[in-house]
């Protein structure tokens, strides 16, 4: 009778996991199959429309991005803003997710809502807000309101990051290195910072992999600037060679996908935390 019951419940489990692959799968090709055919026209012989398949292919469209000083600019300029963006908010996002952590306070759950909330709202309402801040504060936008208004959701990647690190660490490790002598300085450097280090480094990645693809919060903060998300939706909006788009696009996919994959694999290498609960 188990037996039976056994097989039974094997041949009714079959069609359920066979539709979960095919959904699997079906979703899988309607997020990654447009990525694909970026990376497909970026080699296309054809410069003012698209046809499937290409006419041809060629690589000439790498070499005239390569001799575009408009670009590399831009490149330049979402490099810098994403670099600074991420320190500041590795300092920030640390800071607060150890306050959080460490101490109780009235409101605790309140600021740490008001933390995340940057990531949550719409890129178009902070834009926006950041637009009227500056504008009432009487600042001139610049280099410097690009790395504002991008640090305002890096700080969220890396607050998330840390604190569930945080969350997974015990107390009573600091007590104890204390108790045997260490100072704070000694405690965060030989304790701490060993157990948060992957979740920093993964929060660091991701921030810099949000900021360097940025469009819409630098839309409203960027003034005369040109970071290369904004570059490229001005070249879409008024197109000259359409493969130079594709190739720009490419890098820039690039560019993000490889700190997320290291982010990923860095926060899965750090399950298992030295005198956290499990």
């Amino acid at each position: 009778m188990r037996s039976r019951r056994k097989a039974r419940a094997a041949a009714e489990k079959k069609p359920a996991a066979l539709t979960l692959r095919l959904a699997v799968i079906a979703g899988l090709a309607f997020l990654h199959i447009p990525l694909l055919l970026i990376l497909l026209y970026a080699f296309t012989t054809e410069e003012k429309s698209y046809q499937f398949p290409p006419p041809g292919l060629t690589a000439k469209w790498f070499a005239a991005v390569w001799e575009r000083p408009d670009i590399w600019q831009a490149v330049g300029l979402s490099l810098k803003v994403a670099a600074i963006s991420t320190v500041v908010a590795l300092v920030l996002g640390t800071l607060a997710s150890a306050a959080l952590w460490r101490f109780n306070f009235f409101g605790r759950e309140s600021v740490s809502l008001l933390l995340v909330l940057p990531i949550a709202l719409p890129g178009i309402i902070t834009g926006i807000s950041l637009r009227s801040a500056f504008s009432l504060a009487e600042i001139p936008f610049s280099f410097w309101t690009i790395v504002l208004g991008h640090a305002t959701f890096c700080v969220v990647v890396v607050y998330n990051n840390v604190i569930a690190r945080f969350r997974r660490t015990s107390g009573s490790m600091l007590e104890a290195s204390m108790d045997l002598g260490a100072d704070g300085f000694q405690t965060f450097r030989h304790v701490l910072l060993p157990n948060i280090a992957t979740a920093l480094l993964a929060g660091g990645m991701l921030a810099f992999a949000l900021s360097f693809d940025e469009v819409i919060v630098t839309t409203f903060t960027a003034g005369q600037q040109s970071t290369l998300p904004i570059w490229m939706l001005n070249e879409l909006v008024r197109p000259r060679q359409r493969p130079v788009t594709n190739v720009v696009a490419v890098f820039i996919i690039a560019v993000t996908s490889l700190p997320i994959l290291g982010a990923y694999y860095l926060t899965r290498r750090g399950e298992h935390i030295a005198g956290g609960s499990r």
